[in-house]
């Protein structure tokens, strides 16, 4: 993935208040996501970290179903 530049979404020459209310919607919008996402992203963070056991790698842990 390549990465791309954050000027064009951060511009400089905000005001602090603007800097803040930015802050906090971006927050609040994250805390919307994580919320209505919940389930989905436990079970998907949960799924990641079953995906390799160094002692026995040869074996996987079945997935559960959707």
């Amino acid at each position: 993935m390549s990465r791309r530049s954050a000027l064009p979404l951060f511009p400089d020459g905000l005001s602090d208040e603007s800097a803040a209310v930015l802050s906090e919607f971006l927050n609040q919008l994250a805390v919307a996501c994580e919320s209505r996402y919940f389930v989905q992203l436990r079970r998907y963070h949960q799924r990641q970290m079953n995906l390799y056991d160094p002692e026995a790698p040869w074996r996987t842990t079945p997935l559960p179903p959707r």
